[in-house]
């Protein structure tokens, strides 16, 4: 029977068993659709594995960025299985934000909602740029590019006062205050590609700030974390199927630095770490959390994180680096996206004293950037418009997809072929094990590599009858709904 033969084999095991994260995540994280490679400073080429700056964000692609347009004024994401508001909408108040979800039928549908921050987050496509030209005036630099996808998503910048003010609505609140006590939502900017807490309304909560909103609906539990503790120094991420480290790396260092750390890290018996990219990391954020009303970073309590003292020499927690370019300010490729597990520290002015007080101004899980390399003394009073904390030298927390996750039964049945080619292989502690051979069309037309087919990748003769074999009408053909495929020709 030679290397046709499959091979059933059991392991018992006394506490726990190993399951394959082979299962469809509940929590799917799309890809940030960076595509290009940088240095600290500018562009480069493509760097090879053992390089310098391999392991940036391009160097690992999952999950590409895939929508569907149902040309009723709706659009599908294909990943996430979200369904979202097309066209532009202008600005509205809050109270004028929650009307329009409750009264809106767009595309024949009366449930649509408000997003929250990890739905809205999931749009963000770090190919956008912020433009060159200045950003307090109205008028938007040639070379801006949205932080969206128009090609399915109408977006507008704003013609008066900024062009970078285009922020959008969520419903998740910072559970602490900015800017001296504002009450303040997380919201997405989709013309700087940034997460900030926003005020909620105008000073002395004289009637809501206006912000854009784009409408969601469907697939409830995205967003929603299901941790588990590996009890190795790793935690798995149920809902994502990505393991992190449960500690971080105890100590700040400059971008390059934070790629090497990864790439180089052995680490609970594993090699294949990497530093996350904006929206894996974002995924792990908890926003019922922050420093000034649970004493903690915003992050869950099953992780470890270290504590430092920030610029007011308080208590506080760090930000973490990604391996994600962010293409602004005037010098493109120089910095990079980091999440603010702590307070999302700047520099205000008091217009009464002229003197800069050092302020939550963004709140705990924003993400904002920071100059890859150099020296923070050019930055002493922060910068932008709120005086953003510059550090440069932040912690790091690194993620792998390649983990077993823990499963609940006792006995561990694997069937595979006994064939050197076709294979995923997958390692846990001292074993290794191989998992059953994709199906051959998968094998073929799979381009992205997550075991599934979407319609972009499906050949002209599968498109035809493309939605007669997306069985469950996910926009996918997967490895049980291939099975109704013709036999492939080689």
């Amino acid at each position: 029977m030679n290397n046709k033969t499959f091979i059933t084999f059991t392991l018992l095991v006394s506490m726990y068993t190993v399951g394959f994260s082979e299962e469809k995540p509940t929590y799917i994280i799309v890809d940030t659709g960076q595509k290009n490679y940088f240095d600290n400073n500018s562009y480069i080429k493509k760097p090879k594995k053992g390089d310098r700056f391999f392991g940036q964000d391009s160097s690992y692609i999952k999950n590409k960025p895939s929508f569907f347009d149902n040309n009723n004024g709706t659009i599908k994401d294909n990943n996430t299985e979200l369904i979202w508001q097309r066209d532009f909408s202008k600005k509205l108040t809050w109270d004028e934000a929650l009307d329009y979800a409750r009264y809106s039928n767009i595309g024949g549908f009366s449930d649509w909602r408000i997003p929250t921050i990890k739905e809205l987050y999931s749009l963000i496509d770090f190919s956008g740029r912020t433009g060159k030209g200045r950003h307090d005036i109205a008028t938007v630099p040639s070379d801006a590019k949205p932080y969206i996808n128009t090609s399915y998503f109408d977006f507008e910048y704003p013609d008066e006062k900024r062009y970078i003010d285009a922020q959008y609505w969520t419903k998740t609140d910072y559970v602490s205050t900015t800017m001296n006590g504002s009450k303040t939502f997380f919201g997405v900017n989709f013309a700087d590609g940034r997460i900030k807490g926003y005020p909620k309304f105008n000073k002395g909560n004289r009637g809501s700030t206006k912000f854009y909103l784009k409408l969601v609906r469907g697939n409830k539990s995205y967003g929603k974390n299901d941790f588990v503790d590996n009890h190795n120094g790793t935690i798995f991420d149920n809902a994502t199927k990505l393991t992190w480290m449960k500690s971080d790396s105890k100590k700040g260092m400059n971008w390059e630095n934070a790629i090497f750390y990864c790439e180089n890290l052995n680490y609970a018996g594993k090699t294949n770490w990497k530093l996350p990219n904006a929206k894996e990391l974002q995924s792990i954020v908890d926003y019922g959390k922050s420093p000034d009303t649970t004493s903690s970073a915003a992050i869950s309590d099953i992780f470890n994180v270290t504590s430092i003292r920030n610029e007011s020499y308080d208590k506080d927690f760090p930000f973490y680096w990604t391996s994600t370019t962010h293409l602004d300010g005037k010098k493109v490729g120089s910095n990079a996206v980091y999440l603010s597990f702590g307070r999302a520290l700047g520099f205000m002015e008091d217009r009464k004293t002229n003197m800069k007080n050092l302020l939550d101004v963004h709140g705990a899980g924003a993400q904002r950037s920071d100059p890859k390399s150099g020296s923070t003394s050019r930055f002493s009073q922060g910068r932008g418009p709120q005086g953003d904390v510059i550090r440069i030298e932040n912690f790091v927390r690194c993620v792998s997809d390649d983990f077993f996750k823990i499963d609940q039964s006792k006995d561990l049945r694997v069937q595979y072929k006994n064939k050197k080619t076709n294979e995923i292989k997958k390692s846990f502690n001292q074993g290794e094990f191989k998992l059953e051979k994709r199906p051959g069309h998968i094998t073929m037309f799979d381009k992205n590599h997550d075991n599934k087919i979407s319609y972009i990748e499906a050949p002209k003769k599968m498109k035809e009858n493309f939605k007669k074999h997306d069985l469950n009408d996910d926009g996918f053909i997967d490895k049980d709904e291939v099975r109704s495929l013709p036999k492939p020709r080689r």
